[in-house]
């Protein structure tokens, strides 16, 4: 089959080549892939010593040729979105059958791509702050592809959503989506917050943690900056009362989560914000744009 394998010689150490056919266990469904998502970690941090022909990827849309044997998952035909930690970005995905979701026949198979890893963290992120209805929540790194779906889903509950991104340029649409205010880095910002959703690390979850409310909780989600972060706890001891920093990670399977997203998709009442998409042949173009910060949102990538 056709895939984008690790190659060290390649830019972005990815090549669009020849992969062996992935084998399913029984407990995995095997699914032709229609259209495939980049996630920033997943290019900013793609490994050095990875091995040659890995076939990577988190996130894939498609539809199902051979049901898991065990029984579990929809039947061969049915149009799914998937998530796993490898193995997204070819022709065909065997995927545990906990970790996809059944995509209705009016929704674009390519916007259902774009849900999986970036989706579910915001959704699962915001969960672990606890109720937001007329809290006030940061949320860094807001022009991305987690920050988008972020601010969303915290204007659906409730939150006061304050939208902090690098540029006029880069909040683009934000407050369309839902933002209340729009901030240009947390040291812009002004009062206090109940909850942080930071995707930027570095400094800026530093500033973000010292913004916290008694009892507020700062997710540290991504490192977009890729920078590591210093706090001085003594200083923040002096302006945060029992503030909480936890290390975010996604819990799969994924599969009630991208139900619920896709759900949301096919109402209108969810935006992927596909900033950038075309075929898979310009793997290359797109991991540039998105490199660069040239996306507002997510890429989609199409077979």
């Amino acid at each position: 089959m056709r895939a984008l394998i690790h190659d060290p010689a390649a830019p972005h150490r990815l090549r669009l080549g020849v992969a062996e056919d992935p084998i399913p266990a029984p407990a995995q469904a095997l699914i032709q892939v229609t259209a495939v998502s980049f996630n920033f970690g997943e290019i900013a941090f793609r490994p050095a010593d990875g091995k040659p022909g890995h076939v990577s990827g988190w996130d894939a849309a498609g539809v199902v040729v051979r049901a898991a044997a065990d029984g579990s998952g929809p039947a061969a035909g049915t149009r799914v979105v998937t998530f796993g930690w490898s193995g997204a970005w070819a022709e065909s995905r065997a995927v545990d059958a906990g970790n996809l979701a059944v995509v209705p026949d009016d929704v674009d198979l390519g916007l259902a791509a774009a849900l999986p890893v970036a989706g579910a963290t915001a959704l699962q992120a915001l969960r672990r702050l606890g109720p937001v209805v007329g809290r006030r929540v940061l949320i860094t790194g807001a022009s991305g592809g987690v920050g988008r779906y972020a601010v969303q889903l915290a204007a659906r509950a409730g939150a006061h959503v304050i939208a902090s991104v690098g540029s006029p340029a880069r909040a683009e649409g934000l407050r369309e989506l839902g933002a209340t205010e729009i901030a240009f880095g947390p040291s812009t910002v002004s009062g206090r917050v109940y909850g942080v959703l930071d995707n930027v690390g570095g400094a800026q979850l530093a500033q973000a943690y010292n913004l916290l409310e008694d009892g507020g909780t700062v997710q540290a989600i991504g490192m977009a900056s890729r920078e590591p972060t210093l706090i001085d706890f003594e200083e923040a001891r002096t302006r945060v009362d029992r503030g909480r920093l936890e290390t975010f990670n996604l819990s799969a399977p994924l599969g009630d989560d991208l139900a619920y997203l896709v759900d949301l998709l096919r109402k209108g009442e969810l935006d992927p914000q596909i900033g950038w998409r075309g075929p898979w042949t310009r793997a290359h173009a797109a991991a540039d744009a998105l490199l660069a910060r040239h996306v507002h949102g997510k890429v989609v990538l199409d077979l």
